[in-house]
């Protein structure tokens, strides 16, 4: 079979012939439908991710696919049954070895270019906003990266849960992809992003998977008990964080790491896309995926993230 491969971090992934894999204990084999990239996979490549595998190892954090075999002691989910599972690597490939019981059944109505980058996305969002951040009906959401893969399902997931959101992205584009996702407000991240911000009223809520000066604005733009998200450093730039501006204002700045959670609190991430599944079902979350490239086009796939041309997902197709 065909894998994107890792084999050195001192040289860009390849695609290679490898062995179908045979799973082991607790595993299920996938025959992979479609894989869902994130920033962290850009992270991974170069080795510079906080659960990154020893070379060789195949990319792709999460993934949609159909059982076709089990590993012993594993009775489910049953051979042909179409899963969403995120398994952390293993994903760019047209077979994969996953956790038996990280596997989530994909209702019918959902593609498998959908499903592949759901969970994560979406997940991070919502987890974050509620049992984190516990963003209220009112309050006013600030998304930095707003038309990324995961700023993007932020300014959804806000919007449903009431708040007022304030969508900060490069370019009109990627602006009006935040805007068809229900954002209130529209600010160009190469504006004065502080003024802007104070100017409707500050924020609430701060979602920041940017990092760098863009973090350091939008701190300046928070009011009094605001609470800041970190989800990540797209900018490559991890902020200082001034403590004493957190106490004059009362703010609070939280970590937020949504694969930490299958570790110690699996069941606050199940609960999390019970609900989310429910959304879609229901017709209130409209997932964007940009591009969908074959697993022969996996650079480039990567390159579209790393160059910040696609906005929601990008999806990797055997």
């Amino acid at each position: 079979m065909q894998a994107f491969r890792v084999t050195g971090f001192d040289r860009p992934p390849e695609l290679a012939e490898v062995t179908v894999p045979e799973p082991g204990p607790g595993e299920v084999r996938l025959r992979i439908g479609a894989c869902g990239l994130n920033f962290a996979d850009l992270l991974m490549a170069e080795g510079r991710y906080q659960e990154t595998p020893p070379p060789p190892f195949t990319l792709g954090m999460e993934v949609c696919g159909t059982v076709t075999a089990h590993g012993p002691g594993v009775t489910g989910p049953a051979l042909g049954t179409r899963v969403a599972v995120f398994g952390g690597s293993g994903g760019m490939a047209e077979h994969g070895l996953f956790p038996a019981a990280l596997c989530r059944p994909v209702p019918r109505e959902m593609p498998d270019t959908v499903a592949a980058g759901f969970q994560v996305a979406y997940g991070t969002s919502h987890l974050a906003l509620t049992r984190r951040a516990r963003l209220q009906p009112g309050e006013t959401l600030l998304v930095l990266g707003a038309a990324g893969g995961v700023g993007l399902t932020a300014v959804e997931v806000g919007k449903r849960l009431g708040a007022r959101v304030i969508a900060v992205a490069r370019g009109a584009d990627k602006l009006a992809v935040a805007e068809k996702a229900g954002a209130d407000h529209l600010i160009d991240a190469s504006t004065d992003l502080k003024a802007e911000v104070r100017a409707l009223g500050g924020a609430d809520v701060v979602y920041d998977p940017v990092g760098g000066a863009a973090f350091t604005a939008a701190l300046g733009a928070c009011n009094r008990e605001a609470r800041v998200l970190v989800i990540g450093f797209a900018s490559g730039e991890v902020p200082p964080v001034p403590a004493n501006i957190l106490l004059v204002k009362n703010i609070t700045v939280m970590g937020f790491y949504w694969g930490g959670y299958l570790k110690f609190a699996p069941q606050a991430l199940s609960q999390s896309l019970d609900q989310l599944i429910e959304w879609y079902r229901a017709g209130k979350l409209r997932p964007h995926v940009s591009h969908v490239l074959p697993l022969v086009r996996a650079g480039e796939a990567m390159d579209l993230m790393r160059s910040r041309k696609a906005t929601g997902k990008v999806v990797v197709t055997p």
